[in-house]
């Protein structure tokens, strides 16, 4: 088990939701199915496996970091 950096999270046009992580140790980007999508007849998209990484689907998270003052 290694040390991921969550990058990000993407819906795809078959409706899972994906997340994008980076191996801390080797930077290699991963994908996980995190929700399989209803309509979803992609036998490969099962919950908690990984899938091809697609550059352009995924969206940043929102880095919002409030200061107490």
């Amino acid at each position: 088990m290694s040390l991921v950096r969550l990058l990000g999270f993407a819906t795809l046009p078959c409706g899972c939701v994906i997340g994008r992580y980076r191996e801390v140790a080797s930077d290699r980007e991963l994908a996980y199915v995190e929700e399989k999508g209803t309509t979803c007849s992609v036998h490969q998209h099962r919950r908690n496996h990984t899938v091809a990484v697609q550059a352009p689907v995924v969206r940043a998270v929102s880095a919002n970091v409030a200061r107490a003052s």
